[in-house]
């Protein structure tokens, strides 16, 4: 399963529209078995764009990566709709971001 996850350092980040960098986890039986940070500079895009536009680009993102849960420090409304219906579930939490990664994969799996 591919979890994304919005990262400042090595802890969860903002949110999943202001992130500047966001990691893609595989996490198979339990496990991160693959971690690759992303700068997406999202946050620089949000206010400059639209949010249709805005909104397309993290779509496409989270496609190409075949995402299957999104984690961040927060999301909009708007956000969580889109996301809801590419069939991505959203979990907003804050601290270190491959134990967030593991705790929500066990969630979605479990």
């Amino acid at each position: 399963m591919n979890v994304a996850v919005t990262l400042v350092g090595d802890q969860v980040g903002r949110g999943i529209g202001r992130a500047d960098t966001v990691a893609i986890a595989t996490v198979e039986n339990g496990e991160i078995t693959g971690w690759t940070a992303h700068e997406v500079g999202w946050d620089a895009a949000h206010d400059a764009e639209g949010e249709g536009a805005h909104h397309a680009r993290i779509v496409r993102f989270a496609r190409e990566h075949d995402v299957r849960v999104f984690i961040a420090g927060g999301a909009g409304a708007g956000m969580r709709t889109t996301m809801e219906k590419l069939g991505v579930a959203v979990v907003t939490t804050s601290g270190d971001a491959r134990a967030a990664v593991l705790a929500a994969a066990a969630s979605v799996a479990g």
